[in-house]
């Protein structure tokens, strides 16, 4: 069963220096139909003016995933980290007892593109940690490549794994979905055919009772999976 989030029936919110996206509930933006997929909470397309960008503020209990698109991102946070996530790494902040942090657009001229994901953890109380990897064009080409789950090279703390794959046209990807899984996924740039459902950019899907998930490319296309208990 393969159910369509469109990419044009997201929550959307303009604050000029800041362009959003929501496939989930969030801030003043609430569908009650669209609240969260098993333990994926929030996946929000943000674009962020040169210059600007998100102030200290505070998070707790949540694993939080930074998947960069286009441009580049400057993290400070309360745990003494700090670093600038550029297109190909991924940040985690599992936020635990609670964490300030800020994320800041460096660029003067050049906007960022970013993907923020929110899963929520095993279990609340966990000690705040950060980490932040790159991860090389040869390790997600045509293939979905682990990238984040317990004991993936990005670790989180939750039964859920993250996969991404880089798709030249035509070629396909495809991962096995073991049964009483679940599977979300997101479209983060061109057009693919997921199982023969046609998905373009900023598409999501949530798979349930299917053995497989089989991505193909119809145009050059990045595609990020979920695998969720």
């Amino acid at each position: 069963m393969i159910q369509i989030r469109p990419s044009n029936e997201r929550g959307h919110a303009e604050h000029g220096w800041l362009d959003s996206r929501f496939t989930f509930s969030f801030a003043d933006y609430y569908d009650p139909e669209h609240v969260q997929f098993r333990s994926l909470r929030v996946i929000n397309e943000d674009h962020v003016a040169p210059g600007k960008g998100f102030g200290m503020h505070p998070h707790r209990d949540m694993e939080i995933l930074t998947w960069m698109l286009d441009g580049s991102l400057e993290h400070r946070d309360s745990m003494g980290s700090g670093a600038v996530i550029r297109p190909g790494e991924l940040q985690h902040m599992s936020a635990g007892t609670g964490v300030m942090h800020s994320e800041f657009n460096p660029s003067k001229t050049k906007p960022a593109h970013l993907l923020q994901i929110w899963i929520m953890p095993e279990r609340n109380g966990l000690k705040p940690e950060y980490e932040q990897l790159e991860f090389s064009d040869a390790e997600l080409r045509d293939k979905f490549g682990l990238v984040a789950g317990p004991k993936a090279p990005v670790t989180i703390h939750q039964d859920a794994n993250l996969y991404i794959a880089r798709l030249d046209e035509g070629r396909e990807a495809s991962h096995e979905l073991e049964s009483g899984r679940h599977a979300w996924v997101q479209v983060a740039r061109g057009a693919v055919s997921l199982n023969g459902k046609e998905l373009r950019q900023g598409d999501g899907a949530a798979v349930s009772k299917e053995t497989e998930v089989r991505v193909r490319a119809n145009e050059p296309a990045e595609v990020l999976l979920f695998d969720l208990a």
